[in-house]
């Protein structure tokens, strides 16, 4: 599924045009990046938790050489799916 077809389907649901969807949608996205990127996370009980996380600096491999170099330390975004979402997908 994509941006159109969730778009599609929650205005189906909802009965609201595709066009609101879609700036609720993107206000969603865009709302929830910029928590994060701030530092904070955002919490949806029983779907899942939006937050970022730390990765250390390590040492790789270029695949092409074999050369061993430096991957220096970032912030990832991770998301990790609240108990309901895992029910559902679990198929329970």
């Amino acid at each position: 599924m994509n941006k159109a077809d969730l778009i599609a389907a929650i205005a189906a649901e909802t009965e609201q045009s595709k066009t609101t969807v879609a700036k609720m949608l993107d206000a969603f996205v865009e709302t929830v990046q910029t928590t994060v990127a701030g530092g904070d996370e955002v919490a949806l009980i029983g779907f899942g938790t939006f937050k970022a996380s730390a990765r250390a600096a390590r040492t790789g491999k270029n695949p092409r050489t074999g050369e061993a170099l430096t991957i220096k330390a970032t912030t990832v975004p991770s998301f990790k799916p609240g108990a309901k979402f895992k029910e559902v997908v679990g198929g329970k």
